[in-house]
């Protein structure tokens, strides 16, 4: 029976190369000299810190546009709420990884109203998606993709 999985998937690897590029930036940069303001990734999420909250957002632009270069979508990113103490800004920018269960179920809700001969069922974090027709299925990444989500989606396991 023919099958694809909906996913919502960020590449960790042009992530880290876009890191790099954003710190390697903001280090020539002349109005960043001396500042200390960098970027650093941990799990899951990306740490900025700079001596201004309006830095904060000038390295945030830089790490949207880095981001971009290398083809992560910038829907992925949850920036979180600047904390400025003294003379230190931190920010957080959290990636989003894998499909939560509200936005799982309204796709689910959106298959099954297109009143297709398919199948959708939530798997952990992926929605599989089910048919007897390849054509059937076809139409559901056609209509998955012109719905508006609040993150980016990718539809892989294509299988016949």
């Amino acid at each position: 029976m023919p099958s694809f999985d909906v996913v919502s998937e960020v590449n960790l690897h042009e992530v880290s190369n876009a890191v790099d590029q954003a710190n390697r930036e903001v280090s020539t940069r002349f109005d960043f000299k001396g500042s200390g303001a960098q970027f650093e990734l941990r799990e899951g999420a990306i740490e900025l810190q700079a001596e201004s909250e309006f830095q904060l957002e000038q390295m945030l632009d830089i790490l949207q546009t880095k981001l971009a270069k290398r083809g992560v979508d910038i829907l992925s990113l949850d920036v979180q709420k600047a904390e400025v103490s003294g003379k230190q800004a931190r920010q957080a920018v959290k990636l989003k990884q894998g499909i939560d269960s509200t936005l799982a179920k309204t796709l689910v809700k959106q298959v099954k109203d297109s009143k297709l001969k398919v199948q959708a069922s939530i798997q952990g974090d992926k929605v599989r998606v089910s048919g007897n027709k390849r054509d059937d299925l076809q139409a559901v990444i056609a209509l998955l993709r012109k719905a508006e989500c609040s993150q980016p989606l990718q539809y892989e396991n294509f299988r016949d």
